[in-house]
């Protein structure tokens, strides 16, 4: 792995990998977690791109672990998912060809104003994601998914945290599903944008695969746990988990934003 990190630094990033895989199964978001660590734990000099990339080796393991577990028991459209998973890795890829002229400052800015709205947008719905209500129109439901996948894979591209959220709270609210559907799918859609990702900076060598690799098998355990959690205790705990998830990642990032300031 790398054994140039110091060892604190190296199991913050591996236990921020475990738990950010359990809540990225659950209800997304567990970048907001992993990808703040590798910030904190890698020395400033590393770019911006290495660790984007790096953060995606390791959520390529977990979100196919938790794709794998969903898909044995939910039953999903793949004439809905095929078009969303392509538009969502296709907007990935660009997002990831974009990543290097993003000012390392601006993450964390960026990720508390959009986890901060999805949230209060969630809260004000308390039926959100409880039935599955989707147009009966395939080619309503294709005509959203399309911006919505594409949305997505640009924002988990160039940013990163915060896309397993959005694809959650959009699959639920946009296009109607419950949360457990919306949880199979999103974890499809971002298995693309994070594969997607991690081709174009892999092929940059924007990667540190020696921790990645580590990471990665961290992510994949979280990732298989979590899963199996939200298969069994269904809607409920998807939509407890993601109030705390969200409560917990704005007040990493808020703290992340005023600490600088005292």
């Amino acid at each position: 792995m790398a054994d140039w990190l110091p060892w604190g630094s190296l199991l913050l990033i591996v236990l921020a990998a475990l738990l950010a895989g359990w809540i990225d199964a659950v209800v997304g978001g567990g970048g907001a977690i992993q990808l703040p660590a590798l910030l904190v734990g890698l020395p400033s000099s590393i770019e911006v791109a290495t660790i984007a990339g790096t953060n995606k080796l390791s959520s390529v393991a977990g979100t196919a672990a938790a794709s794998a577990t969903y898909l044995r028991r939910v039953r999903v459209d793949w004439s809905v998912v095929l078009p969303l998973v392509a538009a969502a890795g296709l907007g990935s890829a660009l997002g990831a060809r974009l990543v290097g002229y993003l000012p390392r400052a601006a993450f964390t800015p960026l990720v508390a104003l959009t986890v901060a709205a999805v949230g209060l947008y969630t809260w004000r719905r308390p039926r959100l994601g409880q039935d599955d209500q989707p147009p009966r129109s395939r080619s309503s439901l294709i005509g959203r998914a399309l911006p919505l996948g594409a949305a997505a894979g640009v924002w988990d591209g160039l940013i990163g945290p915060g896309t397993g959220v959005l694809l959650l709270i959009g699959l639920a609210a946009w296009l109607g599903y419950g949360f457990l559907q919306a949880a199979a799918l999103a974890r499809l859609t971002n298995l693309a944008t994070n594969l997607a990702a991690l081709a174009v900076l892999g092929w940059q060598g924007q990667v540190i695969w020696g921790l990645g690799a580590g990471m990665a098998l961290a992510n994949l355990v979280g990732g298989v746990v979590g899963a199996r959690m939200a298969l069994r205790r269904g809607h409920r705990l998807i939509r407890r988990v993601f109030f705390v998830s969200v409560a917990l990642v704005e007040a990493k990032l808020l703290y992340d934003l005023i600490r600088p300031l005292f």
